[in-house]
């Protein structure tokens, strides 16, 4: 049963890994602008199909993380009860649905807006001036979304190191405030060297 548990422990913190896909895609966002702040299609097609494409993989990490986060609690000392009575793990879970209801949203709402302005238009058509405009709106939209994902993931592995043992209440609020900073910051420009 140990190997078992060991098992779910590894596929929940890898999925958690896994789920940095906010960040990566703040990264590309504000790498994109290197470019030039005009519409070139084919590096907008490209930066494109990198986030909607890592939808798909996030939607798996995070069922991940709920799937092996149940059978944590199933088969560990907490026990199921824990996922209505353990306030960390309560909080979490809120998170988690939250990071999936915006992910939702943002592909199926935000992201195939932008894929209409996108297919509207070929590489060698002549591009609309309001285009690039209409595509920053929900582009904007997007990365604020994004920023928020990014401070959901790290407060919920904040949260989560505390399952067992909690840290004092000014050392967790401290690096969720951290947390906020940094994803802030992730947002606002190009992070060239990790945490620098």
């Amino acid at each position: 049963m140990s190997i078992l548990y060991d098992l779910l422990k590894f596929l929940h913190i890898m999925s958690f890994v896994f789920m940095s896909v906010p960040l990566f895609n703040l990264i590309v966002v504000n790498e994109r602008a290197l470019f030039s702040s005009s519409f070139n299609y084919s590096v907008d097609r490209y930066m494109e199909n990198i986030i909607k494409h890592g939808a798909y993989r996030c939607f798996v990490f995070q069922s991940t993380v709920f799937v092996t986060g149940v059978l944590l609690l199933v088969f560990g000392p907490l026990g199921i009860k824990a996922l209505w009575s353990h306030w960390i793990i309560i909080l979490k879970t809120i998170l988690l649905f939250t990071l999936m209801g915006l992910l939702s949203y943002v592909h199926f709402k935000l992201q195939p807006k932008i894929e209409k302005l996108l297919s509207s238009h070929g590489p060698d058509a002549l591009m609309p001036n309001n285009l690039f405009s209409d595509l920053k709106i929900h582009r904007s939209r997007r990365k604020r979304m994004a920023t928020f994902c990014l401070f959901i993931v790290i407060t919920i592995i904040i949260l989560g190191l505390q399952v067992y043992s909690a840290f004092s209440p000014v050392l967790t609020l401290g690096l969720i405030g951290l947390a906020g900073l940094f994803a802030w910051r992730v947002s606002k420009t190009i992070i060239r060297f990790g945490w620098i």
